[in-house]
């Protein structure tokens, strides 16, 4: 679980940033803000998932 993740959002950022790039190119400005606005949210959903399986991790270790 840990280089795996990195190179997701990696993968996510890279991706998000082509598209933008593209869609500026073309003069869809608003589409491009979206698209990355949209990555941002994907990435943010990612680790708030892994924030949580910290914190059952942590519960599990210290629950008596």
């Amino acid at each position: 679980m840990g280089v795996e993740i990195i190179f997701k959002i990696a993968a996510v950022g890279l991706l998000t940033a082509i598209v933008g790039q593209i869609l500026k190119q073309s003069g869809k400005d608003e589409i491009s803000t979206l698209a990355t606005l949209a990555g941002l949210v994907i990435v943010i959903i990612m680790v708030l998932n892994l924030l949580g399986d910290l914190f059952n991790t942590l519960k599990t270790i210290f629950s008596f």
